[in-house]
């Protein structure tokens, strides 16, 4: 076995970088559902055009959030709605 010597600020820098890499895989991980999308990915998951989109924010069926003319929807909001509208089978 080798023995490595270290210069102190080289110990302590290897020692932080250990410790973000452990803080970063303890952090939980996001959830699919809190991910926002742009309004151009939300046209294309629900295959419908602008307007639709455009009726539907107007008509408050779809939530979303609107920083300047960028519309973004929460995935979870986007399950919320199709879950609202799922109709369950009738045959067995």
């Amino acid at each position: 076995m080798n023995a490595v010597i270290l210069k102190e600020e080289e110990y302590n820098e290897l020692l932080n970088s250990i410790q973000e890499i452990k803080a970063k895989l303890n952090e939980k991980p996001k959830s699919l559902a809190d991910e926002f999308i742009e309004n151009e990915e939300f046209l294309k998951l629900m295959k419908i055009s602008r307007r639709t989109g455009q009726t539907w924010r107007d008509e408050g069926i779809i939530s979303f959030s609107q920083q300047g003319k960028k519309i973004y929807y929460r995935m979870s909001d986007i399950k919320n709605f199709l879950d609202s509208n799922y109709n369950k089978s009738f045959k067995k």
